[in-house]
């Protein structure tokens, strides 16, 4: 019978023993599944046209349904405007009618604004995918992260910019020089929310431009270029009334929060990640599709 008890005990445990297995090893496979996601892969040139496309439309789409509060936003101006005045940085209006009086200068600014803001920031996409594949899933969500963080300030602070505010007597340059130079003026105003102003994604994405090839170029003038283009933004955006300095400072907050967030999910800065990603095998996400297409 003692014998009989032994082997009853023994096969209870034998049972058992998968189970705590399986329990055991479960969150392990959890973490291998994240550590998956979260690795560097090679990006996939169709996917990455097709994502910014349909990421950049969403983005347009959401801004300019954002309702057009026109009284609330030349309030939140005039209290912009009156805070810088008290911090002793409200130059804008100058800056404006000294750069407006140069005609050629303006124009350029004009063409600048509505110009650059797109294409460098597409060439710098393009450069990263081609030459630093590693680093280039980091780097978009870096972009991507700080222009969905905007999208909440546009809604919950709407702010007019400077060319319309009321008796302040700022110069709308591209009315003036009748310039192709703004979604927000002329005849395509009627396309773009007039008074989503901060943050500036002008600031936002050019500083993305410029920290980006300063971390990454190996040539001592291509990083120089790299920091004096949202430098150069900077000045374009107030001389021709687009922005106040502290739309600037918003834009800066939301690339900050775009990094944290890169950082957060990559374990390191885009800079700092492999240039060359390694073999991962198949995207986690594919397998899942896989699996429902084989069912």
């Amino acid at each position: 019978m003692g014998e009989s008890s032994v082997k009853t005990l023994e096969t209870r445990t034998d049972v058992s023993s998968p189970a705590a297995v399986e329990t055991e090893t479960r969150p392990e496979s959890d973490r291998a599944l994240i550590s998956r996601l979260r690795a560097p892969r090679r990006p996939r040139i169709w996917f990455e046209i097709l994502l910014i496309a349909v990421s950049y439309w969403t983005y347009s789409l959401i801004r300019n349904a954002v309702p057009e509060q026109k009284s609330i936003a030349l309030a939140n101006a005039d209290w912009i405007w009156s805070v810088e005045r008290t911090l002793g940085i409200a130059v804008e209006q100058s800056v404006n009618h000294a750069v407006n009086s140069v005609t050629w200068l303006i124009v350029g600014m004009n063409y600048y604004y509505a110009t650059l803001h797109f294409v460098v920031t597409i060439g710098v996409l393009v450069w990263i995918y081609r030459f630093h594949p590693g680093r280039y899933a980091a780097t978009r969500l870096v972009l991507f992260a700080t222009t969905g963080v905007a999208l909440v300030g546009y809604y919950f602070y709407p702010l007019a910019p400077p060319r319309l505010m009321n008796g302040q007597n700022f110069i709308d340059t591209v009315l003036v020089h009748q310039t192709w130079g703004s979604m927000a003026s002329g005849n395509l105003k009627h396309m773009s929310n007039q008074y989503a102003a901060m943050p500036s994604m002008h600031i936002g994405w050019s500083l993305w431009c410029g920290l980006t090839i300063f971390a990454v170029a190996s040539a001592p003038w291509a990083r120089i270029l790299g920091l004096l283009y949202p430098t150069a933004t900077l000045v374009v955006i107030v001389a021709t009334a687009n922005h106040f300095w502290l739309d600037a400072v918003g834009g800066m907050i939301c690339l900050a929060f775009g990094y944290t967030v890169s950082r957060t999910w990559y374990g390191a800065m885009p800079h700092r990640l492999p240039r060359h990603p390694e073999h991962t095998g198949p995207h986690p996400a594919s397998q899942i599709l896989n699996r429902f297409r084989t069912r």
